[in-house]
């Protein structure tokens, strides 16, 4: 709940069953760019780094090139390097069929599948294979009955095997949010938090709940603002000349004495849940997860993203980030996601550190930093860690 922030926006769109509630919000993207690794650790290339249609795609000693920045979770399920597309030349489903690159056209020649460890041509449910199972470079890539051998195992941006799920996934997702509830309201129950309010003494005025939006800050303001734009009559509705006033400020002018028992009541409306959630997945949950995949980190990377956000706002978290980056290099930039990871985490801890409010670090040392330690990139439950000195157990 002690943060600062910098509010982000984008356009999304949340539709809330049950509210007939949709917030204009845009969610992040699934795709992510980087390198495509498979047999001996050897990464798929377009030959010469042409661009003309017809080009080879083959296997080639790993180099960090364009020819080897492949965009993959897209969601016309395409896998793309320097503009163009992965493709099945002629459109054959026959054994042997070599891959090229091509013209994006929306053909099933050029959408893929990701099952466990394999690239699977939609078209013709055959795999992505390395001719003749041959190492060296300049192999061809082809199409091949799916046998689950080594040359049609692929390791996608970021490093992690595909079957991993991102931290968007709702399972992984609600793990997220009860960590992060473990941090701010001690609590696994994130869900119960949507009526939490009150003034911590940290200079932000009152904070509340599921993210801690803050009077002072702008996120509360901007919360209720969307709100307000869908359900016009809602009690919070009036306070809004208030909060624009206090914004910047940890002042009550205007909200005293009733601002905090209107928010609970608020918070009993499935609106106002919606228009929290929403809030917090555009402000910080997104485009923590978006920058996270961008960077090839799997859940736990993306979740130290999110927290990151969560406490010093997403500028704040992009800052750490960047101090990162003169130690370490995520691994869509080559570098070991272990080394990467704990770099950012020891910037983190150092950020925090310049706050009295923030100078307890365990939700980095005694959860993540364990978690990380641990090997579990996946953020894969069970998970046990502490925050606070307070034990905790998912799963």
């Amino acid at each position: 709940m002690n943060r600062v922030r910098t509010v982000a926006y984008a356009a999304l769109s949340l539709v809330i069953p049950g509210a007939a509630v949709v917030f204009g919000l845009l969610p992040a993207s699934a795709a992510t760019a980087g390198p495509i690794r498979g047999l001996g650790g050897k990464c798929i290339d377009v030959a010469g780094s042409a661009t003309a249609n017809g080009t080879a795609v083959q296997l080639y000693d790993c180099n960090g090139t364009a020819a080897q920045q492949w965009t993959v979770g897209n969601t016309d399920a395409t896998i793309r390097a320097l503009g163009k597309c992965m493709d099945v030349t002629a459109a054959s489903t026959a054994n042997g069929a070599k891959i090229q690159l091509y013209d994006c056209n929306a053909t099933g020649a050029q959408k893929w599948t990701v099952s466990n460890g394999t690239l699977i041509n939609t078209a013709s449910g055959k795999c992505l294979d390395v001719t003749g199972k041959s190492t060296a470079n300049g192999t061809r890539l082809q199409i091949w009955t799916c046998a689950g051998g080594t040359n049609q195992t692929w390791t996608m941006p970021g490093g992690s095997t595909p079957t991993g799920k991102n931290l968007d996934d709702p399972a992984k997702k609600d793990v997220a949010m009860q960590i992060v509830s473990a941090a701010e309201n001690s609590s696994l129950d994130w869900r119960a938090q949507f009526s939490y309010i009150e003034d911590i003494g940290d200079g932000r005025g009152y904070t509340a709940g599921i993210i801690g939006f803050c009077s002072g800050t702008g996120d509360m303001l901007e919360l209720v603002e969307a709100y307000t734009a869908t359900k016009p009559s809602n009690v919070l509705a009036r306070y809004l000349p208030a909060l624009r006033a206090v914004n910047g400020t940890d002042s009550h002018a205007g909200l005293d004495p009733n601002f905090p028992r209107d928010w609970r009541t608020a918070a009993a409306d499935p609106v106002f849940q919606a228009a929290q959630e929403s809030e917090r997945d555009r402000v910080y949950f997104n485009p923590s997860v978006r920058d996270g995949k961008s960077d090839g980190v799997r859940a736990l990377g993306q979740f130290a993203y999110y927290d990151a956000a969560v406490v010093h706002g997403y500028e704040g978290m992009r800052a750490i980030r960047s101090r990162a980056l003169a130690k370490a290099r995520p691994p869509a930039q080559g570098g070991d996601e272990r080394a990467w990871l704990n770099a950012f985490l020891d910037e983190r801890v150092v950020e925090m550190k310049k706050e009295e409010a923030h100078s307890d670090t365990s939700r980095i040392d005694t959860a993540q930093r364990v978690f990380l330690n641990n090997g579990n990139f996946d953020l894969n439950t069970p998970l046990d860690f502490k925050v606070y000195g307070d034990p905790y157990h998912i799963g």
